[in-house]
């Protein structure tokens, strides 16, 4: 019985080694941070992660902020008879982050419509988010936002996404101002995961957030409280395209409507430039809202490549009639070219 007993006591000694070793090795992979889940900390090496603080949950600010996306998406996909009622399960299969952007952008995503399985998900994410991404890339946005953080759930980077949207497309909403939020930030650097608690500011002003994207200029000013001047403007504007545009016989009478497909647009740089633009870089006649974008687009990397300045407007305000964006353009190439022959 003794000899039972020490053998016992061995074999208990020898496992509670084994489980101190296991532990040595293990807890500096772990989380430090009692307020982190076990999948806050599966990171690669370098790898950073953005949770919420629990304090923050409750933040009437934060909750404030939350509905009015709510409201706003319910707005906008309404046709769709989508009821959002919570972000973080709602959102995170790119279901309803599909049909929002497919609403906002105007043109339909290749995706399937329905998909059950987390792969499915995760690539139907992949999808929509590479097509965001590639809208606010021109405006060097600070994308806080991945697959795995979406399909995950973090309300943090949801939030974010749906922020970045809801400025870029101007939506008819007001977000409460100043609103800030306790994250935190957890990073895995040489197998150790480090963490901080840091403020994370959401949300500014109206103004900052609605009009800081691209400073207010003459064509504010002029809109705003000179429209009488405006038809001057533009009777000097379409005299310098026309001067152009008549090589190809070409002529433009209306501004905002004749220049929304980017054909224009892209004839005039190759004029203005003295050089052909190969048919084959952009749509002679193009028919969809996708087509129109990407010939203003090419037209804006021609203006680049021709040293000048990034356009403040964007393709899709072009595309849409905007005459503020459109006069932007037009008005940067009458300064740099008016002497042109």
């Amino acid at each position: 019985m003794a000899g039972l007993l020490c053998g016992t006591k061995k074999r208990k000694q020898v496992s509670d080694l084994q489980e101190d070793g296991k532990n040595a090795i293990i807890t500096p992979l772990l989380h430090t941070d009692p307020e982190l889940l076990p999948e806050d900390t599966l990171l690669e090496e370098n790898a950073e992660r953005t949770i919420l603080d629990p304090t923050s949950r409750e933040d009437l600010n934060f909750k404030d902020l939350q509905k009015v996306l709510i409201d706003w998406i319910n707005s906008e996909l309404e046709e769709d008879r989508i009821i959002v009622k919570d972000l973080e399960e709602d959102l995170y299969d790119g279901q309803v982050l599909q049909k929002l952007f497919e609403k906002l952008s105007g043109h339909k995503l290749n995706v399937a419509e329905v998909t059950q399985s987390e792969i499915g998900q995760k690539q139907k994410l992949q999808t929509v988010l590479e097509a965001v991404n590639v809208v606010l890339r021109p405006l060097d946005w600070n994308t806080e936002w991945s697959v795995d953080s979406i399909h995950s759930k973090n309300l943090v980077s949801i939030v974010c996404l749906l922020l970045a949207l809801a400025i870029y497309y101007a939506a008819p909403i007001r977000l409460p101002e100043h609103v800030s939020i306790k994250v935190i930030v957890v990073k895995k650097k040489e197998g150790i995961l480090q963490t901080a608690h840091v403020t994370k500011q959401l949300t500014s002003t109206t103004t900052e957030m609605m009009i800081g994207r691209s400073e207010r200029d003459a064509f504010d000013t002029l809109l705003d409280h000179a429209p009488d001047k405006l038809n001057v403007v533009k009777t000097s504007l379409i005299t310098f395209v026309n001067k152009h545009l008549n090589k190809l016989n070409l002529e433009v009478t209306e501004l905002e409507s004749q220049f929304a497909d980017g054909v224009y647009l892209v004839l005039l740089m190759g004029l203005l430039e003295n050089y052909f633009v190969p048919l084959y870089n952009f749509y002679l006649t193009p028919e969809s809202f996708e087509q129109k974008v990407h010939n203003v687009t090419f037209a804006f990397e021609l203006m680049q490549d021709g040293g000048l300045q990034k356009p403040k407007a964007r393709p899709e305000d072009v595309v849409n009639l905007n005459l503020k964006s459109t006069l932007r353009v037009l008005y940067n190439l009458f300064t740099n070219y008016k002497n042109s022959e």
